[in-house]
């Protein structure tokens, strides 16, 4: 098992980010109650692997994700979302061990923020190509119509496909979740620290460098993801500047123009790779802020 802790190498997840206009395309089940195994089977049937996908190797371990969720649970996290990556149309083996991510919120909270909760972030495939990793999460229910918007996070853990599996990731995520502290901590600064205008504008600017990389003019302008769009965000601090410009990110719809002229919508992200790199990219930029 090898792990890296440091909270200036964070993930960011935001489970608003799975949008249904994105490509691949993800199917997702997200709720505040822990999920039953048949929402689980309906969101992520990967998580019930029987076997490895027949590409794998001979030193490749298989464990089900069902067994690590049945392990989590026990030690006492309960899952309250899954989403998989959809594989191409035909493709009955992939589709059956394909990449997909588990979040769990453990029983028994031990971050002090009000309006925010601790969660684990569990990603895995049963092709070979991903080992398990775990990662320090955090959800905000900020909207009564269900959307999960943006949260960071902080800590990253892989586990390979060999050896004690399962106790390797029940040690992650209660390691993980000793050290939810830290994360407040940075939320806590990221709340006390204002910013200007002009430094609003560097943000998103570089968000925009983030979520369109190595292009030239960006379809839409730095302000448009300075605009808010629920009342809890309304403000200059770090954090909800950070909360506005992520959810802008990740979930999509702002009206733009295409390099052409032409009128468009930019698009959700819906892969959990490109989603991890979106959120750890947004979450250092963050963290930047506070100097950390």
């Amino acid at each position: 098992m090898t792990s890296s802790m440091p909270l200036s190498a964070s993930s960011v997840f935001s489970s608003s980010s799975f949008s249904s206009s994105s490509s691949p395309t993800t199917h997702a089940f997200a709720a505040m109650k822990s999920l039953s195994p048949q929402e689980l089977a309906a969101s992520a049937p990967a998580v019930f692997a029987e076997e490895a996908a027949a590409c794998t190797g001979p030193k490749y371990v298989f464990i089900s994700t069902r067994e690590i969720v049945r392990a989590l649970g026990e030690a006492g996290f309960a899952p309250t979302l899954a989403v998989q990556t959809r594989s191409r149309r035909g493709d009955a083996d992939r589709e059956g061990h394909a990449l997909h991510m588990l979040r769990f919120q453990p029983v028994v909270q031990s971050l002090s923020l009000s309006d925010v909760l601790g969660e684990i972030v569990l990603i895995n495939s049963h092709d070979g190509r991903s080992a398990y990793q775990l990662r320090a999460g955090l959800y905000r229910p900020v909207c009564t119509n269900g959307l999960l918007t943006a949260i960071g996070d902080f800590g990253l853990v892989h586990v390979s496909h060999r050896g004690n599996v399962v106790a390797g990731v029940v040690e992650a995520a209660h390691r993980i979740a000793g050290d939810f502290a830290r994360v407040g901590e940075a939320v806590e600064a990221m709340r006390a620290t204002v910013l200007s205008q002009a430094q609003q504008l560097d943000f998103a600017r570089e968000a925009l460098a983030l979520r369109y990389p190595g292009q030239g003019e960006p379809p839409v302008q730095p302000a448009q993801w300075l605009e808010r769009r629920r009342l809890a965000d309304i403000g200059d601090d770090v954090w909800r500047t950070f909360n506005a410009v992520q959810e802008h990110v990740l979930r999509g719809g702002v009206c733009g123009r295409t390099a052409t002229g032409r009128a468009m919508r930019t698009r959700g992200i819906g892969a959990i790779r490109e989603s991890v790199r979106l959120n750890t990219g947004l979450w250092r930029l963050a963290l930047a802020r506070i100097g950390r």
